[in-house]
């Protein structure tokens, strides 16, 4: 699933593709925000852990989950 990250004092998001399910991810933001986590801490589909200071968390955005295309389309 798609999640974008705004940070703030920073001109662009953080755009990553994730495995981890929109709840695994809703608990991580929630975690961070409430003081229990210093880092919001996700995994990327190609396995590269993102960290972001959660005092400087501006927004999270979670995508719908897409299945992935597999074979071929028609012409």
């Amino acid at each position: 699933m798609e999640v974008k990250i705004g940070v703030q004092h920073a001109p662009r998001e953080i755009v990553l593709e994730s495995g981890q399910s929109a709840e695994e991810v809703e608990n991580a933001v929630a975690d961070a925000l409430s003081g229990k986590a210093t880092l919001l801490s996700l995994v990327d589909d190609h396995g590269r852990k993102v960290l972001v200071p959660s005092d400087r968390l501006a927004y999270v955005e979670i995508g719908e989950p897409t299945a992935r295309k597999v074979g071929f389309g028609q012409l």
